[in-house]
């Protein structure tokens, strides 16, 4: 049969809904916290707290169409059938039916609603351990429905069984798994080799409760593969009209396949989970940190292959609006409430990337060209070389310190060229890196930082921006009192006589930001005391300085006599949010900002 993504949504639904289920809608993508992830990387997973034994409000039935994220597999986005954003249908029953309710619904909805071929459906139950018997029951149940007793296959433990690692009188059970041919013409399939799962059913029936719970997940990306006939999702309706809006962009077709095909679909995946992620009702942003690190890379990632696509990055905004205009406007609301949200902050961290990996790619090409001459050089003075094909670590972290690039960004690019990159040595010079931070601040936390850590130093160059910003939109006697820094946030102290306003507070942040997304070299100097001031630098606390002062410089925007550490140019800084503006003490205002 032929199915639309809409269509696919609303038959699950309405089937459950007619079996007693309530659609429960989905929840975040972050996760709360409880099962140790960052991300809910399974239907079931925000349900835990239920299957745990806590009443839900919605009754015992309930069912969904959940957004997950795993990131474990981005190297392999680029294939098929690889995501990093994708859909589990799912239905719980709470301690109501079981098994023979189950098997025959899930029988039911895979071949009378979705029209699969009962004769071609494989099932697999668990085979028995010592801890736990054999499961007849199921087997028996779904050969009673029409699957084939060929085509049941008893499997152990690791293949057809669930439970929650690590913990003691949690539910577990036996799960029984749904097969069906990756082709569907081909007349005699074998199982496994040319079978895929399409979704199981979990029994949790040896928790100590007085019933069982059933925990079902179908992915919805591929039974809608399944469902048209298809081998390659990104030609379901998910994304045709994004890989369209990409082949009018580059002029390139995507059947042609190669590389170019690769890069569509990465884009196509890295987008669809940008705008999930944004659009979400946490609304995470690219960050350094947790969940906002990973959408930075993400997108980054989406970045670079527009490049090699030879698109302009406006394109993601272009594949955004489809995610929210066309494909999910109703599954997912929020997205259009949030539209101009998303896309304001797509395209400020592509402009912010930009610029960056403008400068990054010409110092990445020198590495790779400074190796290519080292091979040659010792090539003709030793014809038993073994060529070097190692970018070094120190390397690296100039990439990543100077330039903003990942570790792993820089190993993408370097596995492009058939080259590997020292990790050891990237490792170890950004524990270099931190242990001359903890010498420059020995015996003094200057400038308020608590520590000398990667994001402290951010914090305290942002001091700089947020200063000169200030004295910029409100005074320029205004001037700092004081800061305190860590690596979750900054405090900073400045004299004013009254509260800043809404729009003063939103034209500093936007202000810094504005220097931020310039990507300004931070320079550093030592002179006299007398040049320092004749130059125009800011002396914060002139007692401590001696005749010889350090000073810092960042563009033609902050000049400060300060000891330091700082970041190099301020493109590494992230976006600066102003959380709140306060009293301090008499004439003395405080504010409290992030980077984001």
């Amino acid at each position: 049969m032929k199915i639309t993504a809409k269509e696919l949504r609303q038959k699950w639904l309405d089937f459950y809904k007619s079996k007693g289920h309530v659609d429960i809608g989905a929840v975040s993508l972050i996760g709360d916290g409880t099962t140790g992830v960052m991300f809910n990387v399974a239907g079931m997973q925000p349900l835990m707290p239920y299957l745990l034994g806590k009443p839900h409000p919605a009754g015992k039935r309930l069912c969904n169409v959940q957004g997950c994220m795993r990131t474990v597999d981005i190297d392999s986005v680029g294939d098929p059938s690889h995501f990093t954003f994708f859909e589990m249908m799912g239905n719980w029953s709470l301690g109501d039916y079981f098994k023979k309710e189950k098997t025959a619904w899930t029988f039911e909805i895979l071949t009378d609603v979705f029209g699969l071929d009962k004769d071609k459906l494989c099932t697999t139950v668990f085979e028995g351990n010592a801890s736990a018997p054999r499961d007849d029951e199921t087997a028996q149940l779904v050969i009673s429905l029409g699957i084939k007793p060929e085509h049941v296959f008893y499997l152990p433990k690791e293949d057809n069984w669930w439970e929650l690692e690590g913990t003691v009188g949690t539910p577990c059970g036996p799960d029984n798994e749904w097969f069906y041919p990756l082709d569907a013409e081909k007349e005699n399939p074998v199982f496994p080799d040319d079978y895929v799962e399409i979704g199981n059913d979990v029994y949790m029936q040896y928790k100590k409760l007085e019933q069982g719970y059933v925990d079902t997940g179908f992915g919805f990306d591929r039974m809608l593969l399944f469902l048209n006939g298809l081998h390659d999702a990104y030609k379901t309706d998910l994304f045709t009209g994004v890989i369209s809006e990409l082949e009018r962009a580059s002029g390139k077709k995507y059947d042609d396949g190669g590389e170019a095909q690769r890069a569509m679909r990465i884009i196509a995946d890295h987008i669809r989970t940008t705008v999930m992620l944004i659009g979400d009702s946490t609304g995470v942003l690219p960050s350094n940190t947790g969940a906002g690190y990973i959408l930075r890379r993400i997108m980054r990632r989406a970045i670079r292959y527009c490049r090699q696509l030879d698109v302009s990055s406006d394109a993601l905004l272009s594949v955004a609006k489809i995610y929210i205009e066309e494909v999910y406007d109703e599954a997912y609301p929020l997205l259009k409430e949030k539209e101009e949200f998303i896309l304001d902050e797509i395209k400020k961290e592509t402009d912010r990337f930009e610029t960056m990996l403008v400068t990054g790619m010409k110092e990445f090409e020198k590495c790779v060209t400074g190796l290519a001459r080292k091979n040659e050089f010792m090539a003709k003075s030793n014809p038993s070389y073994v060529p070097e094909t190692v970018i070094g670590g120190k390397a690296a972290f100039r990439l990543y310190d100077t330039y903003g690039f990942p570790l792993e960004l820089t190993e993408e690019l370097a596995a492009e060229k058939g080259l590997t990159v020292d990790e050891n040595g990237f490792n170890e010079a950004f524990k270099e890196h931190q242990e001359k931070s903890r010498v420059l601040a020995k015996g003094e936390a200057k400038g308020g930082l608590e520590s000398h850590s990667e994001m402290a130093v951010k914090y305290h160059t942002a001091t700089h921006l947020l200063n000169a910003a200030l004295k910029a939109v409100l005074s320029p006697d205004c001037n700092q009192k004081g800061s305190n820094i860590t690596d979750e946030r900054m405090r900073f102290d400045f004299n004013f006589e009254r509260a800043m306003t809404p729009e003063e507070i939103k034209a500093v942040e936007d202000l810094v930001n504005e220097k931020i997304e310039e990507d300004l070299p931070v320079v550093y100097k030592e002179m006299s005391l007398e040049e320092a001031r004749a130059e125009h630098f800011v002396g914060v606390f002139d007692s401590k300085y001696g005749e010889v002062v350090k000073t810092y410089s960042i563009g033609e925007f902050s000049k400060e006599m300060c000891g330091g550490p700082h970041v190099e140019h301020t493109g590494v800084l992230g976006h600066f949010h102003i959380q709140k503006e306060q009293s301090s003490s008499a004439g003395v205002r405080r504010i409290k900002a992030v980077l984001e």
